[in-house]
């Protein structure tokens, strides 16, 4: 039987430990364990229980401190994800051999590590070879998401992402709850959005006007491959969080192992009849 993850991507602050923390406490609500495995070396507080915890094996303060490395805190960083993906054997051990398990990898923000340092790829490779079926969750905030320039631009930091992992991506602006009922109204209109009018409204009074062709290009990219969709994200509705529970659920084709199941009457009919 297959294993299932979410890797829980984004920028820093889009709101990625929150998200985890709201896919716990839904899946207590629907009966499913969901468990975190944080793989950020700078965490450091959780409000949702840690499954395994990246720091028991290297923290950032551990690259940082080394007079002989002398790391800053982007540098450190770096460094602690490729010594995590040198040392994979100590993930496997954490992960155990239990069958049907649900894990969500809450990973840092450094956004280069999604975009061209090939540390979260291997990772992806090896959850894969341990007959996992991995989801990328991408996060962009979309209180800085509802101007056209910076929506296009997040558009295109997921797509980068979603090239380099190989992997199903849902993409999801999140902290859609935290937004004025304007900004609201403004993020409707990405949802599904004609991204040519988006390249060529605001970005083209941006740019110079020898840029139009390229806004163009991008766009065309995107919209007719049908690339890049989001999903908007209210923590503060139960039923946003199980619609797109519901989308990552059949990216990775979870629950289409599990033994069918009769219905209760059907069952209690049987018990009649012995």
């Amino acid at each position: 039987m297959p294993r299932y993850a979410q890797l829980v991507l984004g920028p820093a602050g889009s709101g990625k430990s929150t998200y985890c923390s709201s896919m716990v406490k839904h899946g207590e609500v629907i009966k499913r364990t969901i468990n975190v495995i944080n793989l950020d070396p700078a965490a450091e507080h959780f409000d949702y229980p840690i499954f395994a915890d990246i720091r028991e094996l290297i923290e950032i303060d551990d690259a940082m401190d080394d007079q002989a490395l002398r790391f800053g805190p982007n540098g450190g960083l770096i460094f602690c994800m490729e010594y995590f993906e040198r040392n994979l054997d100590w993930l496997h051990e954490q992960l155990g051999d239990e069958e049907d398990d649900y894990f969500l990898f809450d990973c840092p923000g450094q956004i280069e590590l999604y975009t061209h340092v090939p540390v979260m790829r291997r990772v992806v490779e090896q959850l894969q070879n341990w007959n996992f079926r991995v989801c990328g969750v991408f996060l962009v905030d979309a209180q800085f998401s509802v101007e056209q320039s910076k929506f296009l631009s997040g558009m295109l930091t997921a797509l980068s992402s979603m090239i380099q992992l190989e992997i199903p991506f849902i993409h999801v602006l999140s902290k859609v709850d935290l937004l004025s009922k304007r900004d609201k109204k403004q993020l409707k209109k990405f949802m599904d959005p004609d991204i040519y009018q988006l390249a060529n409204s605001e970005l083209s009074n941006t740019f110079l006007g020898r840029y139009s062709q390229l806004n163009k290009a991008i766009a065309s990219v995107i919209y007719d491959y049908s690339l890049v969709k989001f999903y908007a994200l209210d923590m503060s509705k139960e039923d946003s969080i199980t619609n797109l529970l519901v989308e990552i659920d059949l990216s990775i084709q979870y629950g289409e192992d599990f033994d069918v199941k009769e219905p209760k009457e059907i069952e209690d009919n049987k018990q009649d009849d012995e």
